[in-house]
């Protein structure tokens, strides 16, 4: 797993205690396409890439919006270096 896969999963374990946890790597699927000669320049084999499945009850009483805006402040610093990133969030 990358340092930043690692990181991600470290902080949202830390902020949600997830039932379900899952950070992936979906860069290959992305390989060529637009950006990605540039995301690799500028971030090395940091993954362009991830999709994030969480579940926690911490998300029951949250909307989607709020759901989002949460995972996504927990883990900021890792997102500005990413080129994309998926999530599905349940509570």
């Amino acid at each position: 797993m990358s340092d930043i896969l690692a990181s991600i999963e470290t902080k949202l374990r830390a902020a949600f205690a997830p039932d379900v946890l899952r950070v992936e790597n979906e860069s290959h699927l992305h390989a060529g396409h637009g950006g990605a000669a540039e995301h690799q320049a500028e971030f090395g084999d940091t993954p362009s890439h991830v999709h994030i499945a969480i579940t926690s009850e911490a998300f029951r009483d949250l909307s989607r919006l709020a759901r989002h805006r949460a995972v996504m402040d927990a883990i900021a610093d890792e997102v500005k270096k990413l080129h994309a990133l998926r999530l599905t969030i349940e509570a």
